[in-house]
């Protein structure tokens, strides 16, 4: 498997991989870091492959519009996740474009994808994608349903196209997997099991989020909405041990109740009090496992004045009381 990226026009090279053979035949981890200042601006691409599994990872910053040549010998189904910034690419032989926006997901297919990605200065571009070898996928594309039918159609050609017509918003829970797998410090063949699991989980909730999703409801949000509940989500992240009311929230973004409420779950999958607990619970779980906090403690930092009502939450969340992870 090779990647090639380099300058349009300087034909300065961003990144090359090379990969022995096929990723089908690669057992063990492979991991390689790009860190660097590069002719566009700073950057760092992490890559991390193993049996029919390539992720890669990272964030560019670039000081102008930049053009950047593509040219790999992949054929590939890819689960691409734009966390932050906007990008563009364009196929040299369909002419199809292929443009994400920040916290937009979408599966793609591609055969031996020859093109350029153009990037926009205005947010540094942050990026997670996996790329799967079509028969990999293929056990876990639904048969059932207009959408997966056509999807396999496309694979079955042999032509670029995507899964769903338009990208759909990352969720909470999707950011969370993401974290877990690019923060997994495990090694050999643990770090393997666990990365393999989460890759899956996460097709899940894309192909899952897909299945069940309400083009007319999520194409109804306008742009200033869906940033005015981007803005909300950072406060209650800011605020979490002191959340104020929906209303005050709404006020507080430029919006009323009723829109912060339908367009937070579009937007993110989840409710505002939904996220706030999910929140509450990966720290909780975090001071538990990793920072030796007693109960008692955790239930009190993290904004519950009954260790009883904490313990509640946390069994409702992972299925097991807190003292039992310690």
């Amino acid at each position: 498997m090779k990647i090639r990226l380099h300058s349009a026009d300087l034909g300065e090279i961003f990144l090359e991989s090379s990969h022995n053979g096929s990723i089908t035949k690669q057992s063990d981890i492979v991991e390689v870091t790009h860190n660097n200042d590069f002719f566009f601006g700073k950057g760092e691409y992490k890559e991390l492959y193993f049996d029919g599994i390539h992720i890669g990872y990272g964030n560019i910053e670039v000081a102008k519009t930049t053009i950047i040549q593509v040219d790999t010998d992949m054929e590939t189904v890819e689960m691409h996740f734009a966390l932050s910034g906007n990008s563009q690419s364009i196929c040299n032989d369909t002419k199809k474009s292929i443009e994400f926006g920040i916290n937009q997901h979408n599966i793609i297919y591609a055969n031996q994808f020859k093109g350029e990605m153009i990037w926009s200065p205005d947010t540094g571009l942050q990026i997670f994608e996996v790329n799967l070898l079509p028969q990999f996928f293929a056990n876990f594309l639904p048969e059932q349903g207009v959408l997966f039918k056509n999807f396999a159609k496309i694979i079955n050609k042999k032509t670029t196209g995507f899964l769903n017509k338009h990208n759909l918003r990352i969720t909470v829970r999707m950011h969370s997997v993401i974290n877990e797998i690019i923060s997994c410090n495990r090694k050999g063949i643990f770090k393997k099991m666990l990365i393999q699991a989460k890759v899956i989980e996460l097709l899940l909730l894309q192909l899952e989020q897909m299945s069940e999703h309400e083009c007319e409801v999520f194409c109804s949000l306008k742009k200033k909405d869906i940033e005015k509940m981007h803005n909300a989500k950072e406060l209650i992240l800011a605020n979490l041990n002191t959340p104020c009311s929906l209303i005050t929230l709404a006020h507080q973004v430029g919006t009323n109740e009723f829109t912060l409420k339908k367009g937070f779950k579009e937007v993110f999958g989840t409710t505002v009090f939904g996220l706030i607990n999910d929140e509450k619970m990966e720290l909780a779980k975090k001071m538990l496992l990793e920072e030796g906090f007693a109960v008692n403690q955790v239930s009190e930092l993290i904004g519950y004045k009954n260790p009883q009502h904490f313990t509640t939450a946390f069994k409702k969340k992972y299925g097991i009381v807190p003292s039992a992870i310690k």
